[in-house]
């Protein structure tokens, strides 16, 4: 396998069926779908200009058309959707979950957009701009934060992007709300056996929810909460449960993330579209599912 090939023939096996194909049209040449895939990852992974892709690929128009294009229509999404199926259908996704986010700082490429501070950026339709671009002023500067729910094994569900100064906790149940693994017969899954969290995540509506549903919280809580709780004695209610044990395997989440960062294109931000580069981190989940899908006997 080439410098500029990541995708095995059996990973490729997995989401070939789900990309665009000719449609027996006349008129230039179909793009090869294949190569397409590769020059948009080699890009991301690189870290390095649409313009300084290699000749190998074909013009560089044609790449970031096919990207924009497939992002814009919701095809990874479509293919991350199929292959958490495949997963789940196989016994290969472990329910016990963990949340967490990371920052990526916005270069100034991906800054040069019209920005109307205050604008919602929590959106629920997926492909659809937010009018700040997922882009946020905090302390480090202007910076996207990525918020992702891993299964056990540390494989992406649910992947939703942010301004850099959202917090975690608010966040928490829009990522719930959009887990949803299909199943062959029946409605697509969407309640976890246990969720780990850290502190961030220590919240009165979080607790309720996952309690409501019964789904184990393994989420350790803040001393503040803990003060205030005592404080308040027999009106505070009970001390919060830990599982000491479990929430050590939140690690895989940090991993993820780490894994995430190698490409240097996702650990700094240089789209200026939120929907893209969200379409690359889906991008970077999809080859962890199709590696995992391939591995398997």
């Amino acid at each position: 396998m080439s410098r500029f090939q990541v995708l095995s023939d059996a990973q490729w096996s997995l989401i070939e069926g789900m990309l665009p194909r000719p449609t027996g049209r006349k008129g230039r040449p179909f793009s090869d779908a294949r190569t397409m895939v590769e020059a948009i990852i080699y890009r991301y992974r690189a870290g390095i200009a649409w313009r300084d892709l290699p000749e190998v690929f074909g013009p560089w128009q044609t790449v970031w058309t096919w990207h924009h294009r497939m992002a814009t229509e919701g095809t990874w999404e479509k293919v991350h959707a199929k292959l958490t199926a495949a997963a789940d259908a196989a016994g290969l996704v472990d329910w016990s979950l963990s949340v967490e986010s990371t920052i990526a700082r916005a270069h100034q490429h991906a800054t040069n957009t019209t920005r109307l501070t205050g604008a919602g950026s929590n959106y629920t339709n997926l492909r659809e701009e937010p009018p700040d671009h997922a882009i946020g002023r905090s302390r480090g500067g202007l910076s996207t934060k990525i918020h992702q729910l891993v299964d056990g094994n540390g494989l992406p569900l649910v992947t939703l992007i942010t301004p850099g100064q959202a917090g975690d906790s608010p966040m928490f149940l829009p990522l719930m709300a959009h887990l949803r693994v299909g199943r062959e017969t029946g409605r697509p899954r969407t309640r976890p056996d246990a969720v780990r969290g850290d502190k961030a995540y220590s919240s009165r509506a979080i607790r309720s929810h996952l309690r409501d549903r019964g789904i184990k919280a393994v989420i350790p809580e803040p001393d503040d909460q803990k003060g205030h709780r005592k404080r308040r004695g027999s009106r505070g209610g009970r001390p919060v449960g830990l599982d000491a044990i479990d929430y050590e395997n939140r690690n895989v989440i940090e991993r993820r993330f780490c894994h995430l960062k190698q490409w240097r294109r996702l650990a700094t931000r240089y789209d200026k579209h939120a929907v893209t580069y969200r379409a690359a981190v889906l991008l970077h989940s999809i080859i962890a599912w199709t590696q995992q899908l391939s591995d398997t006997p």
